[in-house]
């Protein structure tokens, strides 16, 4: 099955302030189709909403307080205040805690919550279900 060619409708917004995180979501999410862009704070993820129209937002929860004093909760909610972001699907993406953040990032509006190291299959499963679009065939792994 060949990958499609990225496209505006299937940009995703990868939020994270560790550039790890970011390359290898963006690495990941590329060789499947996906058209990507990044932030690393709050301020960047609210501009590059607004200019690069991505079609999910996956967001970290936790920023370094010196860096930012924005939270994830406080991105979602500045997005869901600016109308061309407010029904932006956002997935959130954390190295906390499950029980801390879970229910919290459902109520602030969040569609799906994977904790780190994200499962790439099941993400990009995810995806493609808020998308309206069929889950990819599972992969098959390598024996040796």
């Amino acid at each position: 099955m060949s990958t499609p060619p990225p496209t505006s409708s299937n940009k995703i917004l990868v939020v994270d302030d560790d550039p790890v995180v970011v390359k290898a979501l963006t690495m990941k999410l590329q060789s499947k189709g996906y058209a990507t862009c990044s932030a690393s704070d709050g301020a960047e993820a609210v501009k590059a909403v607004r200019e690069q129209k991505p079609a999910i937002v996956l967001l970290d929860i936790t920023f370094p307080p010196d860096v930012v004093s924005w939270d994830g909760f406080r991105v979602m909610e500045w997005l869901r205040r600016l109308d061309e972001a407010k029904n932006i699907p956002i997935i959130v993406i954390s190295g906390g805690e499950p029980e801390k953040y879970k229910d919290r990032a459902a109520q602030a509006g969040a569609v799906a919550y994977f904790r780190k190291p994200v499962d790439t299959e099941e993400l990009v499963n995810t995806i493609r279900r808020i998308l309206g679009k069929p889950p990819l065939p599972p992969e098959i792994k390598s024996l040796r």
